[in-house]
């Protein structure tokens, strides 16, 4: 046996492997929406993946395979069908916790995300077009990259790679070649070859923990509709440094937070609490559900002035 042929064995070894040990933990997600029509109510179905992570019924998935639907249901690696409940979603992360009521189940173990290079071999599991328990390898093609949500928002710490994804894989784990998760596979760009990209295992587990918690991921709101400005007119000075991008503050909502702090049209907002904002996703980063009721300071430019405003964030309603 030649030297080409091990190493084909060792990566049909690895990838077997790695399949073997996450394929028990992987589920398909069958979802109904109801929408009232005025001739009547039409109901709709979709599909889509997702993963136990404990051992009694909790599920993984992604927020955009779950969101508004009304009714949930769960095919088991072994066949079994069970009724779902959802536990919470978060459209910011695009991802959200079910749950069947059934004990003694395989959950996934969560590996480390941080310790993926690009190279490593990842290999995804889901349920594609209908058909279950696929599986697809390939490697990581790129780390921290950034994928803005439904909602608008920013995801971070994405994880590109050129496993293969199609429709219904959405909410199906990553895994590394020991078969731990390090992400959630959330989306394709259409008309690309090989571009595919995951939830990073470490904001998922965090989200999961909130969503369990509390059915909601808590953050932080001012009010103020915004948008990015590359280059102030008349750059401002934070902190002894001229700063010349920001976000302009396009509208104020009544009675929120940044009209209660004076924040005004026109203003330019260049920091929050000491930390520079030089665009719409450092602002929205920086409004971490810590930051709900607590005292802040937002920094505007206002004319050819920097102006310092106490400011206290209340809490987003859920998207």
């Amino acid at each position: 046996m030649n030297d080409n042929q091990h190493l084909l064995d060792a990566y049909s070894s690895t990838v077997s492997g790695a399949a073997e040990t996450i394929s028990p933990s992987v589920v398909k997600i069958e979802v109904r929406h109801r929408t009232q029509r005025p001739w009547g109510a039409e109901e709709t179905g979709g599909a889509g993946s997702g993963f136990l992570f404990t051992a009694n019924g909790y599920i993984l998935t992604n927020s955009h395979v779950v969101n508004g639907a009304t009714e949930f249901m769960v095919t088991l690696h072994d066949g079994q069908r069970f009724h779902a409940e959802k536990v919470g979603d978060d459209p910011h992360t695009d991802l959200a916790v079910i749950r069947i009521h059934v004990d003694g189940l395989i959950a996934a173990a969560f590996g480390d995300a941080k310790a993926l290079k690009p190279g490593h071999v990842v290999v995804a599991v889901g349920n594609p077009l209908g058909f279950g328990t696929t599986v697809t390898a390939g490697v990581v093609s790129a780390l921290g990259r950034s994928l803005r949500s439904q909602s608008g928002r920013l995801i971070d710490d994405v994880i590109q790679t050129d496993a293969a994804l199609n429709p219904g894989n959405s909410g199906g784990p990553l895994v590394n070649s020991r078969g731990e998760v390090v992400g959630v596979n959330t989306a394709i760009i259409h008309g690309a070859q090989g571009m595919c990209f995951a939830i990073s295992v470490s904001t998922a587990k965090l989200v999961a923990g909130q969503l369990i918690k509390e059915g909601r991921v808590r953050r932080g709101f001012l009010g103020i509709a915004g948008q990015s400005v590359r280059q102030l007119a008349h750059a401002a000075r934070f902190d002894g440094v001229r700063v010349d991008r920001g976000v302009l503050v396009a509208g104020i909502e009544k009675d929120s937070p940044a009209e209660e702090a004076g924040v005004q049209k026109g203003d330019i907002i260049v920091a929050f609490d000491g930390k520079p904002v030089a665009d719409i996703d450092d602002l929205h980063k920086l409004l971490t559900e810590e930051l709900v009721g607590s005292h802040s300071r937002i920094t505007v430019a206002r004319g050819s002035a920097t102006v310092a405003l106490p400011i206290t964030a209340a809490e987003a309603k859920a998207a």
